[in-house]
C-alpha cells in the first residue's frame, strides 16, 4: 500500500468511527467529509471505494441494528425507537426496515414477516411463488421442492411460512397463460441495496421479445463503468421472469450466463417473441415497496 492509499485508509478509518459514536444524529454527507477534510462528493466516492457502500447506506445499517435491539424491548414503542435513532417519525422507521430487511418494523418486533407459498407448473417448468401482504416477494423455477424451500427460507430466516395460494399468485400465473389487454398489474415487494434496485427497475423497462445488454442497463442506471457490478445484481435477481433477467445479453450478441438454465433462458426469450408478434401488451409489474 502507498502514501496516498495508506492515507486514504486512515480517512475512511476515521469516517467510519466517526460514524459509529454518531449515527443515531443522523449526521449528513457534508457533516462527516468534514471530519476527514474532503469535499463531499470526494468523500462519497472515496468511502464507496474503501466500504463498498455509501456513506448514507452504512449509516442506515447501524441505525438499523440499533433499532432491532431497541425493539426487542417489549417496552419500546416504535415512535420511541425512531426518536433514538434520529429520525423524524415511524414512517421513515418503516421505510429503514422494508428497503433492507423486506419487513416492517412491527413484523420485526413481533418476530416474523408472514409469508405464503405455493408451487405451480408453467410453461418453463415448476416455479415456487412466495408473497407477502405487499406483494410478490420471490419466484424461483424448481428442481428439487426441498432444495427450493431451503433457499427461500434462507432468503427469508425470520418470516413465518404458509404454504397457501394468494391473489398475487393467480396473478403470477396469468402471465403465463396471456390474454392480450387481460393481464392484471402484479405488485412486487422487494429489499435490496439501493444499486441492485436500480437495476431490476432497469430491467422491468426491457420489452417483452426484446433484449439489452449489460452495458446498456449500466448506462441507463447512470454507471456506465459498472457492467460487472450490474451482472452481479442481475444474478441476485429473487423473482424470476417478472423482473426479466433473462432479457440480458452480452453485447457481443453471446447469451450469457442465466441462474436457472441457459435453456430455460433461450426458451422464455422465443417464447416472448412469439407472444410479442401477436400484439400482447406487456406485463404491468409495479414494484411497490422499494427503496
Amino acid at each position: 500500500m502507498n502514501d496516498s492509499e495508506s492515507h486514504n485508509y486512515k480517512r475512511i478509518a476515521a469516517a467510519i468511527s466517526y460514524l459509529q459514536q454518531h449515527y443515531r444524529e443522523q449526521p449528513s454527507l457534508a457533516d462527516v467529509a468534514a471530519q476527514v477534510h474532503l469535499s463531499p462528493e470526494h468523500f462519497q466516492r472515496l468511502f464507496r471505494r474503501w466500504a463498498g457502500v455509501s456513506p448514507k447506506k452504512f449509516t442506515q445499517y447501524l441505525s438499523l441494528e440499533y433499532a432491532k435491539g431497541l425493539l426487542q424491548q417489549r417496552s419500546a414503542t416504535l415512535a420511541d425507537t425512531a426518536a433514538a435513532i434520529g429520525l423524524s417519525g415511524t414512517g421513515r422507521l418503516h421505510d429503514l426496515f422494508v428497503s433492507i430487511e423486506a419487513m416492517t418494523p412491527g413484523d420485526y418486533k413481533n418476530g416474523s414477516l408472514a409469508l405464503g407459498y405455493s408451487f405451480a407448473a408453467t410453461p418453463f417448468g415448476e416455479v415456487v411463488i412466495a408473497t407477502t401482504n405487499k406483494g410478490v416477494c420471490y419466484i424461483a423455477f424448481v428442481d428439487s421442492r426441498e432444495n427450493a424451500l431451503s433457499q427461500l427460507y434462507q432468503c427469508y430466516p425470520k418470516a413465518c411460512f404458509t404454504a397457501v395460494e394468494t391473489p398475487y399468485t393467480a396473478a403470477v400465473l396469468a402471465v403465463f397463460q396471456p390474454v392480450a389487454n387481460m393481464l392484471a398489474p402484479i405488485k412486487l415487494h422487494l429489499a435490496g441495496t439501493d444499486f441492485q434496485l436500480k437495476v431490476w427497475e432497469s430491467l422491468l423497462k426491457i420489452p417483452q421479445g426484446s433484449a439489452s445488454t449489460y452495458g446498456a442497463i449500466s448506462a441507463e442506471i447512470g454507471k456506465p463503468k459498472a457492467a460487472r457490478a450490474v451482472g452481479s445484481a442481475i444474478g441476485k435477481n429473487p423473482v424470476a421472469f417478472l423482473i426479466p433477467c433473462h432479457r440480458v445479453i452480452r453485447a457481443s450478441g453471446a447469451l450469457g450466463g442465466y441462474r436457472w438454465g441457459l435453456e430455460r433462458k433461450l426458451a422464455m426469450m422465443g417464447w416472448e417473441a412469439a407472444h410479442r408478434s401477436c400484439e400482447l401488451d406487456e406485463i404491468p409489474v409495479r414494484a411497490e415497496e422499494r427503496e
